[in-house]
């Protein structure tokens, strides 16, 4: 009995590691309470320049690009001001239609049909979402991660997209954009179902 005993309780052990590590099904961020409704959000457009806010057209949507600041704990202001402030002739074609700050807080800066200046030559067709993070990790907040699953989401159901349209910017250019979704790639493959479930939610 003792040697029955031992070997449900290594089969318990085991279940409970592989559950750990796949997520058990679940965000790796807890319990997600998202759908694809549209989240609260800041419009605070950047005035229209030759650096951060052209004013040209996009392509019909055809992708969601995920970034990260890579600017440890700075806010989703800070990035949104750093962006128009290039106007003044910093030299840099920098921008992104929206900033997820370290609270969850979502600043839109480029109209979603207008290009902005985030993606390389997907710039054409993609919206996309800059995220702030609190440490060099690049691992975001739960704060933050809701927010880009909340985000993600509704782009996705504004422009008839699904979860498999969400790409990063690690996708376009191969750089190391967003720094946890690349090195991780559980953790993207997590957000990409989290991403699925919010709009499977906002259908029902």
């Amino acid at each position: 009995m003792v040697g029955f005993g031992i070997g449900v309780l290594l089969v318990l052990v085991i279940v409970l590691t592989v559950r750990a590590f796949s997520g058990g099904g679940s965000s790796t961020y807890g319990k997600l309470d998202v759908d694809a409704s549209e989240p609260e959000i800041s419009v605070q457009l950047l005035d229209i320049n030759e650096y951060s806010r052209p004013g040209d057209a996009t392509d019909p949507i055809t992708a969601i690009v995920i970034h990260y600041t890579a600017n440890p704990g700075s806010t989703a202001q800070n990035n949104r001001d750093y962006f128009n402030s290039l106007q003044d002739g910093h030299g840099d074609y920098v921008s992104s239609h929206f900033v997820i700050g370290l609270d969850g807080e979502i600043v839109q800066c480029v109209p979603t049909w207008e290009i902005a200046y985030a993606s390389n030559d997907r710039n054409h067709d993609t919206v996309s979402i800059e995220c702030c993070h609190p440490d060099e990790t690049g691992v975001f907040n739960k704060e933050t991660y809701e927010s880009m699953v909340h985000l993600t989401a509704f782009l996705c159901a504004k422009f008839n997209l699904d979860e498999n349209d969400v790409i990063r910017h690690y996708d376009v250019t191969g750089k190391n954009c967003p720094k946890y979704f690349v090195e991780d790639e559980k953790a993207w493959e997590q957000f990409k179902k989290d991403v699925g479930k919010a709009l499977k939610k906002g259908s029902e």
